[in-house]
C-alpha cells in the first residue's frame, strides 16, 4: 500500500495577468536539416518545416524551436554563423521564413530561434577584418587574440582544450606571411570565440535580437549560454584533460563567469520591451551546462533568462532513486526563483532515448530501450514545468549507430578520430512514409539521397505507419499532450511523492492525479485501483509492469 510522504514540492502558480505561456509549454525541437526536404536536394529546409507544421499541430505541441538556418559554411551545421540576420540559401530565404512565421502564427504555434552568441564562423566579416587588421587592432578585440608562449610564440597562450577535441587555440599567419598570434576557439578552429568584454559584441547581438523580434518570433534558444565570458587573464587550467569534450566538468575559467548574467539581464529587458507592446511574452531559454541545480537556478532569476534546459534528467541513470533525487533538487532550487523547470530527455547532441535506455548498443536491444523511453516520456510530461521534445522521439527512433566513417560530418569525429560521443546518429533525416529511403523526407525529386543515409529499418518508424498504429510512440505522445492540456492537475503546479516499493517512483500531481513509473523488470502492485487514464505499455487492473509508466485519476493517499 502506498502512503504519502509529508513534503510537497510546488511551483508558483500562474497569475491572471501574467502572459506566461512558456511556464508549462511543450516545445518541439526541429533540426531543420533533417526534418523535411522540400526541394529534393537531400537537405531539410524552411519550406519543409512549413509543410510539417500541421503534423506538429496535430501532435499537440505548443511551439517549435528551429536549429540555426543562418548563412554558414556548415563546419558545425549552422552553429558556425557567418551572418546572424539572414537565411542560408540551402534552407531558403527571408521571404520563406516570413511565410513560416505567418503559418506558425495561424496554427497557434510559438516559434523560437536558435541563437549562437559564444562564437561565430571564421567566415564572419568581423573575423576577416581581424585577420587583416593585425595585432593590437580594434578588430581583434572582438575576439580573443593573444601572443603565443615560448620561443617565437610557438606555443599556445595557455593550456586550454577545445570541447570538440584538441587545443583551444589556433595560430594564424599574419598578412606579411609571418607566424602570428593565436585565437581562442572552445569548439573548432572554424568557430572563433567572441570577446564579450568588448561592448561592440553586446551591441551587435542586441540588434540581432531586434531584427528577429521585429519579424515576429516568440523567443530564442541560446547556445552555450554559460560560456560567453572567459577569465580576463586567460590563466592555465588546472586539469585541461577534464575540460575536453565534457559537459560535466567544463573549464571553469571559460564557463559560468559572473559577468554573463549582465548579458541576460540586457536581453531580458529587450524581450520585456516587446512584450509590453502586445502582451505576448517573448521567451529566452538557455543551454546552461553547470554542475548543480543551484548554479542553474542563478540563470533563471526574475530579471534574467525565463528558462534554462535542465539536463540532469537526461543524464540520470535508469533508476528510481536517481530520478527522484534529480527531480526533487530541480524543483526545489529552480522553481524557487519563480521560473519553472525545463525538462528534456533528448536533443540534437545526445544519443536517442530508445538506444540510451536499452542498456546495450544496437537496434536489436531497442525492445527494452523503447519501453523505458515510453515510460520516461510519460514521466516527463507529468512533471511540473515545461518540456522540450526532440524531433523523432515521438516516433521512437533509435540511434543510427553504424553510419560509415566516410559519411560522418560531426567535427568531433574529424578532430578526434573517435566515434565516441559523435552526434550524426541522432541527426539522420526523419522517415515520413514508404518502405525505402528517402522515406518521404525529400519531396522535390523521387529518390533524392538524404545528406545522411537512412537505414532500411527506418521504415518501421515512418510517420505514416506511426499515425496508423494507435499503440505507437506517436499516439502515446499525442494522448499525453492532450491530457496535459485538458487536466488542471498537469502542467504547472505541485508535486507530492508517494512512498513506494524499490524501483518504483510514484507522485501525486495537484488534486487527484497519480503518475507512477516502474523502473524495475518485475510487475508491482499499482498505486491506484482501476484502469489507468494513460499508460506507456499494457497495464492490467491492479498491476504496473516493469519499465512502464501510467497516469491515474481518482482518490489519492493523503499525508
Amino acid at each position: 500500500m502506498l502512503t504519502a510522504l509529508p513534503a510537497a514540492l510546488g511551483q508558483p502558480s500562474r497569475t491572471a495577468t501574467a502572459p506566461a505561456w512558456w511556464r508549462d509549454a511543450v516545445i518541439y525541437q526541429v533540426y531543420v536539416r533533417s526534418f523535411l526536404d522540400s526541394t529534393g536536394d537531400g537537405i531539410g529546409d524552411l519550406a519543409g518545416v512549413r509543410a510539417g507544421l500541421p503534423y506538429l499541430r496535430k501532435l499537440g505541441v505548443d511551439g517549435i524551436w528551429l536549429s540555426p538556418f543562418y548563412p554558414s559554411p556548415q563546419h558545425d551545421h549552422g552553429y558556425d554563423v557567418a551572418d546572424y540576420r539572414d537565411v542560408d540559401p540551402v534552407y531558403g530565404d527571408l521571404a520563406e521564413f516570413d511565410l513560416l512565421m505567418a503559418d506558425a502564427r495561424r496554427l497557434g504555434l510559438k516559434l523560437l530561434l536558435d541563437i549562437v552568441p559564444n562564437h561565430c564562423s571564421s567566415e564572419h566579416p568581423w573575423f576577416g577584418e581581424a585577420l587583416a587588421a593585425g595585432p593590437g587592432s580594434a578588430a581583434r578585440t572582438r575576439f580573443h587574440f593573444a601572443d603565443g608562449r615560448g620561443p617565437d610564440g610557438a606555443e599556445p597562450p595557455n593550456n586550454w582544450r577545445a570541447m570538440f577535441g584538441g587545443p583551444a587555440w589556433n595560430r594564424i599567419t599574419e598578412a606579411d606571411g609571418t607566424p602570428g598570434q593565436w585565437y581562442l576557439h572552445l569548439f573548432t578552429p572554424q568557430q572563433p570565440d567572441l570577446n564579450w568584454r568588448n561592448p561592440e559584441v553586446g551591441d551587435s547581438f542586441e540588434q540581432v535580437l531586434r531584427f528577429w523580434l521585429d519579424r515576429g518570433v516568440d523567443g530564442f534558444r541560446i547556445d552555450v549560454a554559460a560560456g560567453l565570458f572567459k577569465h580576463p587573464e586567460l590563466p592555465d587550467s588546472a586539469d585541461p584533460a577534464a575540460d575536453e569534450r565534457s559537459r560535466d566538468s567544463v573549464n571553469p575559467l571559460a564557463w559560468n563567469q559572473p559577468e554573463v548574467h549582465e548579458v541576460w539581464r540586457r536581453w531580458r529587458s529587450v524581450c520585456e520591451e516587446y512584450t509590453a507592446r502586445d502582451g505576448n511574452e517573448r521567451l529566452l531559454v538557455g543551454e546552461v551546462s553547470v554542475p548543480t541545480a543551484r548554479e542553474h537556478a542563478e540563470y533563471v532569476r526574475p530579471d534574467e533568462l525565463h528558462q534554462a534546459f535542465f539536463f540532469d534528467l537526461l543524464s540520470a541513470p535508469w533508476d528510481a532513486d536517481a530520478f527522484r533525487t534529480t527531480i526533487t533538487e530541480a524543483i526545489r532550487d529552480i522553481a524557487g526563483t519563480g521560473s519553472t523547470v525545463t525538462w528534456v530527455l533528448n536533443n540534437h547532441d545526445q544519443v536517442r532515448t530508445v538506444t540510451r535506455y536499452a542498456g546495450e548498443p544496437g537496434v536489436e536491444a531497442s525492445g527494452l530501450g523503447a519501453a523505458r523511453a515510453r515510460a520516461a516520456a510519460l514521466l516527463m510530461l507529468a512533471l511540473p514545468g515545461a518540456a522540450y521534445v526532440y524531433q523523432g522521439e515521438e516516433l521512437g527512433l533509435p540511434e543510427v549507430l553504424d553510419l560509415p566513417d566516410d559519411v560522418l560530418t560531426d567535427p568531433i569525429f574529424h578532430r578526434t578520430g573517435s566515434r565516441k560521443r559523435i552526434r550524426d546518429g541522432c541527426r539522420v533525416p526523419l522517415p515520413w512514409s514508404g518502405h525505402a529511403s528517402p522515406f518521404g523526407f525529400s519531396q522535390g525529386a523521387a529518390g533524392a539521397r538524404p545528406w545522411l543515409p537512412q537505414p532500411e529499418w527506418f521504415a518501421e518508424h515512418a510517420t505514416d505507419r506511426a499515425l496508423a498504429d494507435t499503440r505507437s510512440f506517436w499516439h502515446l505522445y499525442r494522448e499525453g499532450l492532450q491530457l496535459r492540456r485538458s487536466l488542471p492537475q498537469l502542467g504547472e503546479g505541485s508535486l507530492r511523492w508517494l512512498e513506494s516499493p524499490p524501483q518504483v517512483l510514484a507522485m501525486v500531481r495537484g488534486d487527484g492525479l497519480i503518475c507512477a513509473v516502474n523502473f524495475g523488470t518485475e510487475p508491482v502492485a499499482a498505486p491506484v485501483a482501476g484502469t489507468p487514464l494513460l499508460s506507456s505499455g499494457p497495464c492490467a487492473d491492479g498491476v504496473l509492469p516493469g519499465a512502464t509508466a501510467a497516469w491515474w485519476t481518482g482518490d489519492c493517499p493523503t499525508p
